[in-house]
């Protein structure tokens, strides 16, 4: 146990080393959580149950009304698109200064954002093929991609965002709102067709993006603006959700006749300007924080893995509850239907397993995200793990969920 603090504390030092001092931690604090908010959210409200020989999805929250909170907290893609947006904004004007073409900032962007989605998509493609041939039903095979490939959906909503970046740097979020409101009065007042509310999947996006290209700019330099952005996304989807019918719930629920989320609608983009308001309020003390460095350390090294850690998270969960069927099947909590609190307590208790299986995902499939972890030269390894020297005013650790700029080599 001593050895493992010693070697955790020199990692955290050689970390603390490497980052330089006026990077703004903040940033990768806020990231952080709204990673380990997707995977927590995806892990808690997330089953799968057997229903006449095939495997369903199925969410506590449509047993279970009242878990609907539990969405509040782990709904955290906006705080996602709101420090991409700060990001993308601040690294393509940094791009301009140096004299980078812009298709080479969108191609290295988005290069690093794509990349380690080849490996996820390969391997469930063999894996769904196995499935059919091995006899599993074509339901069951449905349910398990449907798991694994709906999330990619971030990817391509954040990747023309981010190629957009130069038309939208400097539009104000509130035509974003317009638009989803207008398209949620047709939708709903209306009865406006279906189809129309995918245009909330851009535009209901584009507002925390948006939101952060405005902080890039200065807009919320004082508390003032972020007050009354929190309050006014508070006040906003409370109403939408007492007296507009909107459903309380952040996330979709299976049965649903509306879901928030797919596409958007404008109680979840109200909530996502609350939400947005709340991650600007707490920079200071997350500021503060960072500054301990075997805090930062965690915050950074898991910025490292970003996108691995987004793109297998529902594979390692998948895999536990598979491994759990080879021995029969039955376990509360990952088998069984989630109807009751006794299944939340024991969900609760498989996280730890969880992360386990997403532990051995990452240690396999990392590379293809850092591809210079490949080899001791192009990077400098401490105590096992890659800590790049940073370089430039912008320099990071690399974090392709926000297209972070790329790190020199030691």
């Amino acid at each position: 146990m001593r050895e493992l603090r010693a070697c955790w504390s020199a990692l955290a030092d050689r970390v603390e080393s490497a980052t330089p001092a006026h990077r703004d931690r903040t940033l990768d604090a806020l990231r952080a959580l709204a990673i380990l908010g997707v995977v927590l959210g995806h892990w808690l409200v997330t089953a799968l149950t057997e229903v006449d020989g095939a495997l369903q999805g199925a969410s506590p929250l449509a047993r279970m009304p009242w878990l609907a909170p539990v969405s509040w907290v782990f709904q955290t893609l906006a705080v996602f698109f709101l420090v991409g947006g700060y990001v993308a904004t601040r690294g393509y004007g940094a791009a301009r200064a140096r004299g980078v073409s812009y298709g080479a900032w969108v191609g290295q962007r988005l290069g690093r954002l794509f990349r380690p989605v080849a490996a996820v998509v390969a391997l469930w493609a063999v894996v769904a093929g196995g499935l059919l041939l091995g006899g599993a039903s074509f339901d069951t095979v449905r349910t398990l991609l449907r798991l694994v490939w709906s999330p990619l959906w971030f990817l391509l909503v954040f990747a023309a965002l981010t190629a957009a970046t130069p038309l939208v740097a400097r539009l104000n979020p509130l035509w974003a709102v317009a638009v989803v409101a207008g398209v949620d009065v047709w939708r709903f007042g209306f009865a406006g067709p279906e189809w129309i509310g995918w245009v909330n999947v851009a535009a209901g996006w584009l507002v925390p993006y948006a939101l952060g290209a405005a902080w890039s700019r200065g807009a919320f330099g004082s508390r003032r603006p972020v007050l009354l952005l929190l309050v006014g996304g508070v006040v906003a989807t409370a109403a939408l959700i007492v007296w507009g019918g909107y459903p309380a719930s952040m996330v979709g629920v299976p049965g649903a006749a509306v879901s928030n989320l797919n596409p958007p609608t404008l109680a979840a983009v109200c909530f996502g300007l609350a939400q947005c308001a709340l991650a600007l309020a707490v920079r200071a003390p997350l500021a503060r924080a960072m500054r301990r460095p075997r805090t930062w350390a965690k915050v950074a090294l898991l910025n490292l893995s970003a996108m691995t850690v987004f793109l297998w998270h529902q594979t390692a969960m998948m895999a536990v509850t598979a491994v759990g069927l080879l021995f029969g099947g039955g376990l509360p909590g990952l088998h069984t239907a989630p109807d009751s609190a006794g299944w939340i307590l024991s969900r609760l208790l498989w996280l730890p397993v969880f992360a386990a299986a997403l532990a051995v995902c990452w240690s396999a499939f990392h590379t293809q995200e850092n591809p210079r972890a490949r080899g001791r030269r192009s990077s400098r390894i401490v105590v096992g793990a890659q800590v790049p020297a940073p370089r430039g005013p912008h320099a990071s650790l690399p974090v392709p969920t926000a297209g972070k700029p790329e790190v020199s080599r030691a």
